[in-house]
């Protein structure tokens, strides 16, 4: 019994000498957190440009993590590309609140149509297609209401410095936004360069006083017929 006593402190050390040459790994909760980023950007991206039937273990594959680990984070399709999609709802309000609290109520309306109509470039109907095939994933009703709020004042207040046509509704924006989901293009950065150039258009069609600005470059196009 004394003898087991004395040699405890030793084994003790060795273990602890083990223990100290194994490999560290970083909490559960970061890895969780990583796997977690790696999964949705990838996704973001497959459903931006194939649409929602990418297969769950192709973006398991695109993501560089099992098909395991991506189920266990997300169990169902529809977790996944609800998921994702919330971070495009949002990236609309940041923009949003980013253009209400510029100063000038111009330039902050400007940049709230430039940055609206890039996103939905690069990312073209994917709210849309989560809300057609899963209707009931998501409520986004406080998101269209905080951003209709927003920029409904961002005009008024546009208006009020005598920048923004008197005429202007939110309407026309909407009617802007539908033109710039109907960009047909022969890549996804011509797509986005042509929204660029439309949103341009846009500004300056919306101005009290147009002013024959430069436009951005224009892009390539898929062409259309315009006679059915």
């Amino acid at each position: 019994m004394t003898a087991t006593l004395a040699s405890a402190p030793a084994g003790l050390a060795k273990v602890r000498a083990v223990t100290d040459r194994l490999p560290r790994t970083r909490p559960l909760r970061s890895d969780a957190r990583d796997n977690r980023d790696l999964i949705l950007n990838a996704a973001r991206a497959a459903f931006a440009a194939e649409g929602l039937n990418v297969p769950m273990r192709e973006i398991a594959r695109r993501a560089g993590v099992g098909p395991a680990t991506l189920y266990r984070r997300f169990p169902t399709k529809q977790a996944l590309v609800t998921e994702a999609v919330r971070g495009q709802l949002g990236a609309c309000r940041a923009i949003v609140a980013e253009g209400a609290a510029d100063p000038d109520p111009w330039r902050g309306f400007r940049r709230l149509i430039e940055r609206i109509c890039e996103l939905h470039a690069r990312d073209r109907g994917l709210t849309a297609a989560v809300m057609a095939a899963f209707p009931h994933a998501m409520d986004v009703a406080a998101d269209r209401e905080y951003a209709l709020r927003g920029t409904a004042e961002l005009a008024r207040r546009a208006k009020e410095a005598g920048r923004l046509r008197p005429d202007f509704v939110l309407d026309d924006l909407i009617l802007m936004l539908m033109a710039n989901n109907g960009i047909r293009a022969t890549s996804p950065a011509a797509r986005v360069a042509a929204s660029r150039r439309f949103a341009a258009l846009a500004i300056q069609s919306f101005q009290a006083s147009p002013a024959a600005s430069p436009l951005p470059p224009a892009a390539r196009l898929t062409p259309v017929i315009m006679i059915p």
